[in-house]
């Protein structure tokens, strides 16, 4: 199948093939649940090797041809820090309402659980918004369209590592740092937080390597 799609070049037969025994929906649910175990494993949480192995047909056979969003969460620990955990919930395709979010919310046992990510298939209105925002545990929002590939894993895209708070203080005290907003999709994708420090690595053209220190803002 892959050799004739590399031949056809429009990506037909790799399609095809993701939805000869099951739908694309599930397809998109295993695009973007993949990404997200990559995601938190990069964050440093503890994702068993066999969730991130999976494969598109073990991932039908677990979940079936067309999953239920709700079956989609997982829960990890924080590997430097167990106690610590973030729990990440699919929402349906219906529109997320106040009264949505706030089933959800009620669902959830807050105990050790440090972050929340809801991963959403539709619009989620203003006054929903506000109740996560007054949630006392930090929630964070991914459509799931932004999941469907991994932008860290792009040829173009350096290498970031996130600064210890000694490497930080080391770092400020001999260079002046870079302004990075704390709300571009990198910054999403590792969870920073205003006054993280990150190290950029770029590689290739005029320089082998260049090294850039930013910090949150």
């Amino acid at each position: 199948m892959e050799s004739q799609a590399g031949s056809n070049g429009d990506g037909s037969c790799i399609i095809e093939a993701a939805m000869e025994e099951g739908s694309m929906e599930s397809y998109r649910y295993y695009l973007s649940r993949r990404t997200l175990l990559e995601m938190l494993t990069d964050r440093g949480y503890d994702v068993p090797p066999a969730e991130l192995s999976r494969s598109l047909s073990d991932f039908r056979a677990v979940f079936g041809p067309n999953p239920e969003p709700s079956r989609l969460r997982v829960f990890f620990p924080l590997i430097t820090s167990p106690s610590k955990k973030i729990l990440v919930i699919y929402c349906g395709t219906d529109k997320i309402r106040k009264a949505t979010i706030c089933g959800i919310l009620l669902q959830i046992n807050k105990d050790g659980l440090h972050r929340l990510i809801l991963v959403l298939q539709s619009k989620m209105n203003s006054h929903a918004r506000k109740v996560l925002d007054e949630y006392p545990i930090k929630a964070e929002i991914f459509h799931i369209t932004e999941l469907l590939m991994n932008i860290t894993k792009h040829v173009l895209m350096p290498k970031h590592e996130i600064l210890s708070a000694q490497e930080k203080r080391k770092l400020v005290n001999k260079y002046k740092l870079e302004d990075k907003q704390g709300n571009d999709a990198i910054a999403r994708y590792y969870g920073l937080e205003k006054g993280q420090v990150v190290k950029i690595t770029y590689k290739g053209g005029i320089f082998d390597s260049f090294v850039n220190y930013r910090c949150v803002s």
